[in-house]
């Protein structure tokens, strides 16, 4: 049973400080703590190309609500992935520390025997200090942080979960994966059906919807699992790919169907945040966790490599982030940043003070225009694996 504790207990077991950042919205005294600080959402696309986005150059597929939100906020053209594959970034994110020192260097699996990651139960996670801060936080969709207790995500500071704890589906449709079902809501096991994008769209719909006229903010972490592997989009989709004609095989064809079916779901997210009047406040950030997977039909641009490897294509990826009347809609950034970023930059929009040792950087004078770069720095990567890496780690530095 997770032990619960007040938020000045809490404070004092973390080290957490919490100030108001000194913006011109967090002067007016006679607003609501819901207008002093922003809903939160994080978009996380799971292998994602940098080049399979039209607004990334893609030309024969097509994501025009994806397109939208980049014109609604900064795109980020050098932003990196911490890692090449799932479970460290996703770690990275969510601590702003480099996934080794938060005990992910590699992928958390099923199966001891291929398990390279466990999350340190001294990591402290975002969730966590935004609950501090005042916000209802969620999950929607992947989590891979952990299969069991205490790595669960209603044990590491979610309010709300609605998805699967795993690495993968084996299918979309049946959401196993080694015939084990890690379909959760909260900690009840769920067999819900239907695609698992559509799965995860509609819920994330559903808790913008129930949150409309809630006091406190938000923090939706809406994490899907699409394009990964099986590329199984809906056959109704693969059919309007196909019925264009543009001569694509059939396995590039399946993967951009899955591309524009996530690209249709995510547009239904941010509709409804227009619709409930949500939208303009709002920050919103939109990524992937690694590079595209090239064996699958997977395009990173010009870089060389992808999914798996250290090389540009298997950590350069797609990011944009999003705030109505305090980022400039369609502006660019050309400053290096990489996903722990995202866990310093939201901090500090929240009006969280840190005082713990994160290795990520707040991007928020850049995104509101006080500053166009940021203090040098040196990055790095790792990955260690079983299999045909031998259990080894290998590296890589900018």
């Amino acid at each position: 049973m997770v032990k619960k504790m007040n938020r000045r207990h809490f404070l004092k077991q973390t080290g957490i400080g919490l100030t108001m950042l000194s913006t011109p919205f967090a002067a007016a005294k006679n607003l609501s703590r819901r207008q002093l600080k922003p809903n939160i959402i994080i978009i996380l696309a799971d292998d994602l190309g940098y080049g399979d986005l039209s607004c990334q150059g893609a030309t024969d597929l097509r994501t025009p609500h994806i397109d939208q939100l980049f014109r609604s906020g900064m795109k980020f053209n050098n932003f990196y992935a911490n890692c090449s594959v799932c479970s460290p970034t996703r770690a990275s994110i969510l601590t702003g520390r480099y996934p080794d020192l938060v005990g992910v260097p590699g992928v958390i699996r099923t199966h001891p025997t291929n398990n390279f990651g466990y999350l340190s139960p001294q990591a402290i996670l975002l969730p966590s200090l935004l609950k501090a801060a005042g916000y209802e936080t969620a999950i929607v969709g992947k989590w891979h942080r952990g299969l069991a207790s205490p790595n669960l995500p209603n044990e590491r500071g979610f309010d709300y979960f609605y998805g699967f704890l795993g690495d993968m589906m084996d299918d979309y449709y049946h959401h196993r994966r080694h015939d084990i079902n890690y379909m959760r809501l909260n900690k009840a096991e769920i067999a819900p059906e239907g695609h698992a994008t559509d799965i995860f769209s509609q819920s994330a719909v559903n808790y913008i919807r129930e949150h409309q006229n809630a006091e406190p903010p938000f923090f939706l972490y809406l994490a899907y699992n699409a394009p990964h592997t099986p590329i199984q989009p809906p056959e109704t989709w693969l059919t309007k790919v196909k019925d264009r004609g543009d001569g694509v095989d059939e396995k590039r064809a399946k993967l951009m169907a899955l591309i524009e079916h996530l690209d249709a779901g995510i547009g239904a997210v941010l509709q409804t945040l227009k619709a409930t009047g949500q939208f303009e406040n709002t920050l919103i950030f939109f990524s992937s966790d690694n590079g595209g997977q090239l064996d699958v039909g997977a395009r990173n641009g010009q870089l060389h490599g992808g999914k798996q490897n250290l090389y540009e294509g298997g950590i350069k990826v797609p990011m944009c982030a999003v705030w109505p009347g305090k980022i400039q809609a369609n502006s660019t950034a050309n400053q290096i940043g990489i996903s722990m970023d995202i866990f310093a930059t939201i901090c500090e929009a929240a009006g969280i003070s840190l005082m713990h040792e994160i290795d990520g950087m707040s991007l928020l004078p850049i995104l509101n225009g006080r500053n166009d770069s940021l203090a040098d720095r040196t990055l790095f990567w790792v990955r260690r694996e079983g299999s045909g890496y031998g259990g080894l780690a290998y590296y890589a530095a900018r």
